[in-house]
């Protein structure tokens, strides 16, 4: 529901009101009032915008005439998703003479940056290079949240440690969903960008290929601590798994030890309190002795149950 318009004035990123050439447009959630604005403007294909709105869409680029689209997976925080937190979302980026557009359905990540100042040299008229610096960046920030999610997992481990519940288990396999949506996107983005060092950014500047290797390497080792981080945490659920059954088999054992230890009392006095006939029944002392008797059967089963390593 929003259309953005932003031009460099003295080296610096500012909001316009018009189009202009080598603006940078960009449409969050838009209407269809306003992509029909953008396509009449700059004659697109529809399909241009409507695709990157699908949140399940690849990463891909697709050329009609002098116009491209990259679709781009970029990593998303979101503070109020209490089970998944860290997810993937589609950021379409249109190259066209006149301008580059992005499209996005809600708010991006990588995007927010750039609006807010926090990166630096960032001139839509260079349509390569702006392009090159949002991959970049995506890449820096998948790198920023797999961190945090390493920083979350040690956490919820520290933990389990003495836990015996599931809500530690089923906040880790949340997290491990989020690396494996990290580790597919990243995986399409890079070979996406293979596609694109071939084709459309064959011929750059030198310094906008610096950016591109920076961005490729980035990547790629994204992956690997996607990679990494996966199989740590699956290892570390199977184990905290293990734990957790170990831990409640204790508990039961002990609470079968207690129970058979109150069972011996319970016997004798079940004995003691039937209508017939027992020994020492008549004697003043009948109650001691039962509770003697009592005693030594549960000091006896204590013993033996601790010589078995229940206790």
């Amino acid at each position: 529901m929003v259309l953005k318009i932003y031009a460099t004035i003295k080296e610096k990123l500012h909001p316009i009101e018009n189009f202009e050439r080598g603006c940078w447009i960009s449409l969050i959630s838009p209407t269809e009032e306003e992509i029909m604005k953008v396509i009449q403007e700059y004659n697109i294909p529809i399909d241009f915008i409507k695709d990157p709105l699908d949140i399940n869409e690849r990463s891909r680029t697709e050329s009609e005439g002098s116009t491209t689209l990259i679709v781009l997976r970029t990593p998303k925080y979101n503070e109020e998703e209490i089970k998944i937190p860290f997810i993937t979302s589609t950021l379409g980026i249109i190259i066209c003479e006149e301008a580059i557009i992005t499209v996005t359905m809600g708010q991006n990540d990588v995007l927010d940056k750039i609006e807010a100042g926090r990166i630096k040299n960032i001139q839509p008229s260079k349509k390569s290079r702006f392009v090159l610096q949002l991959f970049y960046h995506t890449s820096l920030t998948y790198l920023d949240y797999l961190k945090r999610i390493n920083a979350r997992s040690t956490t919820i481990e520290n933990e389990l440690h003495q836990s015996m519940k599931n809500e530690e288990l089923i906040r880790l396999l949340n997290l491990e969903k989020s690396l494996v949506y990290f580790a597919t996107s990243l995986k399409s983005n890079e070979l996406m960008m293979e596609r694109l060092q071939r084709t459309v950014f064959r011929n750059l500047y030198p310094e906008d290929e610096d950016i591109l290797e920076d961005a490729v390497i980035e990547n790629r080792q994204a992956i690997e601590m996607a990679n990494i981080y996966t199989n740590i945490l699956s290892g570390t659920m199977d184990a905290f798994a293990s734990v957790i059954s170990n831990n409640l088999n204790m508990v039961m054992k002990f609470l079968t030890s207690v129970t058979i230890i109150l069972m011996l009392p319970t016997l004798v006095a079940s004995i003691y309190g039937m209508n017939v006939a027992l020994p020492l029944q008549s004697s003043g002392n009948a109650f001691v002795y039962t509770v003697l008797v009592s005693v030594f059967f549960s000091l006896m089963g204590v013993f033996f149950l601790f010589r078995k390593g229940w206790f």
